[in-house]
This record gives structure tokens, sequence and C-alpha cells, in this order.
């Protein structure tokens, strides 16, 4: 029997999606500096105000929320370690071969093209800034999901910029 649920709003989700990266400890300010990091040398005169700006556009987009949900929920529940075995082990273990953490991370980078491929892929091998310490595995804060949508929102607000900056 399909349960009936309330239809979730735009808003309602954009929000959720910026409480629950604030509950992570991760602010819109973070990913504008991987953008900052990404951007600054094709785009001199670029600012953090103008990277922030595009953070948020990207933040806007239903399958980037939707990312963002699925992979908190999904790294919180392995932090409570109460998901079944094996799947609990290899999250809570970011094992290296599971790569669906990136699969997840790569719906949000193909929102603005391929230019996002290189991007990401740069920036998750460089793990500047905030993406350092949400790798860092310190603390029993598991961030397997986490630390790669956070790069991946960062590469499609770089795309973005660079989209912008061509036209």
């Amino acid at each position: 029997m399909k349960e009936n649920f309330v239809h979730i709003s735009d808003e309602t989700l954009h929000q959720q999606t910026l409480k629950l990266l604030a509950e992570r400890n991760v602010t819109t300010r973070d990913i504008a500096e991987l953008v900052y990091f990404l951007q600054s040398k094709y785009f001199p005169d670029i600012t953090l105000e103008k990277c922030e700006a595009n953070v948020n556009k990207v933040l806007e987009k239903r399958e980037v929320q939707n990312a963002v949900i699925t992979g908190i929920e999904l790294d919180r529940l392995a932090e409570k370690k109460i998901l079944d075995s094996p799947l609990q082990e290899i999250i809570y273990q970011d094992e290296g071969l599971y790569g669906i953490d990136e699969i997840i991370a790569l719906s949000i980078v193909n929102v603005y093209g391929s230019i996002g491929f290189t991007n990401y892929g740069y920036i998750d091998k460089m793990k500047p800034g905030i993406l350092e310490r949400l790798n860092s595995h310190e603390g029993g804060t598991v961030n397997t999901f986490l630390d790669d949508i956070v790069g991946a929102i960062a590469a499609a607000a770089s795309s973005r910029i660079a989209h912008s900056q061509t036209k």
C-alpha cells in the first residue's frame, strides 16, 4: 500500500538543504572559497562574493538539493551505525573502491556541463580548504558523501562562472 506524502515545496527543500549543510558545519562561504580556488587563476578579478552568489544559484537546483539531502542522510546513518552490513562498514570507513559517493557528486557536476568534470576531478584530488577537514575522518564524523558533494557544488559553481564569462 502506497502512503500519501505531502508535496515538498522548492523553498522548503532549499531551506532544508542549507540547514543540513549548516548542521555539518559547511557554509556557502566555505564552498565559495573552493570556487575561488578553482577560478581565480582564470578570472583574476573574481570576488568571493561572486563565487558565493554562484554557489547559492547551484544550491537552488532541485537535483543538487536531492543529492545533498541523500548524501548527508547516508553519512548520518553511518555515524549512528544503523546501516546494515556491509554498507555500514563501507560508508563508515569511506572505502576507496565504493564510488557511489562520487556518483552522487557527479549528478551535481553534470548540471552545468562537462567542464564541471575536470573542475571536480581536480578539487577532489587536491582537497583544499573545507574538503581537507571533511575528509579527515576525525572525531567519528562520517563525511563519505559530504566531502564529494561539497566539491561537486564548488565544481558546478565554477562551471557556471566559466559559462557566464565566455559569452
